[in-house]
């Protein structure tokens, strides 16, 4: 049984419009070059065909992954949420003890991870280590090379 995926209203969106997208524009698209492709004769030394061929299975595997996501999300209802403690849809501020100095994350759902907008993971390190946790406590963060180091929670908000 697939578990539940808890999304933000952003990131649902964010993941309809990409399906959207996928289906309308990006399948017509690859079709296009797919007959290009085919058109230039024989296929079995064509490498634009089979290139284009590869792209679709690619676009194909993501519009089948978005589809089970939304199938299965569960949109977070931030109203009900309180800033007590750190979840799903948290921004939160901490001080991380390696780099000694204050960053600010957002707690969302591997789906809508974006790492280089500090948009992390629930699942990953830091999110897991964060969860459930209230303003002032420290957590130790496990890291996969089995390094850690300490962070402390000095703001939570929506």
């Amino acid at each position: 049984m697939q578990k539940e995926i808890l999304l933000t209203a952003q990131g649902l969106k964010a993941l309809e419009d990409e399906l959207e997208y996928l289906k309308v524009i990006k399948r017509k698209e690859m079709a296009e070059k797919i007959a290009l492709a085919r058109s230039y004769g024989d296929l079995s030394e064509n490498s634009e065909y089979d290139d284009a061929k590869n792209e679709q299975a690619q676009m194909e595997a993501r519009i089948a992954d978005i589809e089970v996501t939304l199938k299965h999300a569960k949109v977070i209802d931030e109203s009900e949420v309180s800033n007590e403690h750190v979840h799903i849809g948290s921004i939160v501020t901490i001080y991380n003890g390696l780099i000694e100095e204050e960053v600010t994350y957002n707690i969302v759902s591997a789906s809508e991870a974006e790492p280089e907008e500090n948009k992390i993971s629930d699942e990953s390190p830091v999110g897991k280590a964060l969860l459930d946790k209230k303003v002032g406590e420290k957590v130790t963060v496990d890291l996969p090379n089995g390094n850690q180091f300490t962070l402390e929670v000095k703001e939570i908000k929506r």
